[in-house]
């Protein structure tokens, strides 16, 4: 760990934010494998960016072509992958931009401290559960990985056999067996209005 380190200030959030004229949030997706996060994901991104809302995507599969590509699906490295995402959410949170994580990110209490560290610099926290039965999960299956794992090609595979902690209190929970993209990313939105956080 790097001790001969300085943190240099500059703007505040508030300062950030008053020039920016928008606050900063990070929405965290969570749910199984083929719930539907990164779809839904995509289509708010677009959607905020048409009403002139600056939004990125961070991405699971994504993230890991580049800040996350020396990790794998242990539950330590599932760990530290999302340590770092809380990280850089928060940087974006920061930046008054609005943060979308699409990340199965299966442990409560990894997603807890995610909350937690945005809570302690200021930043709103929003955690979006996108629920699906495993079975419907199972159906869709657009990269194969449920049938490899139940044929036990991948090891430590979400909902089958490694562990998804339900989160207890999301701020949202879709039923993404019942919704469409559209409406998912609408209710989304519409928190967020509700909210005056855009």
């Amino acid at each position: 760990m790097a001790t001969n380190i300085t943190w240099h200030p500059n703007l505040t959030h508030d300062e950030r934010k008053g020039l920016r004229k928008q606050e900063g949030v990070t929405i965290w997706l969570t749910g199984l494998s083929a719930s539907g996060k990164s779809t839904i994901a995509c289509a708010l991104e677009q959607l905020l960016l048409q009403e002139n809302v600056n939004a990125y995507r961070l991405d699971g599969d994504n993230i890991r072509f580049g800040l996350n590509k020396d990790l794998g699906f242990s539950e330590n490295d599932r760990n530290e992958n999302i340590r770092r995402i809380s990280e850089v959410s928060k940087l974006f949170a920061d930046s008054c931009a609005v943060s979308i994580t699409s990340f199965i990110s299966p442990y409560r209490a990894d997603r807890d401290k995610a909350r937690e560290l945005h809570r302690e610099s200021g930043l709103k926290f929003i955690e979006v559960y996108v629920d699906v039965p495993l079975e419907v999960a199972e159906q869709r299956d657009p990269k194969g990985l449920y049938k490899k794992a139940r044929e036990g090609i991948i090891k430590d595979f979400t909902g089958i056999s490694a562990p998804y902690e339900e989160p207890s209190e999301p701020e949202i929970h879709l039923r993404t067996d019942k919704l469409t993209v559209e409406e998912a990313a609408e209710k989304i939105y519409e928190y967020l209005k509700q909210e005056k956080i855009i």
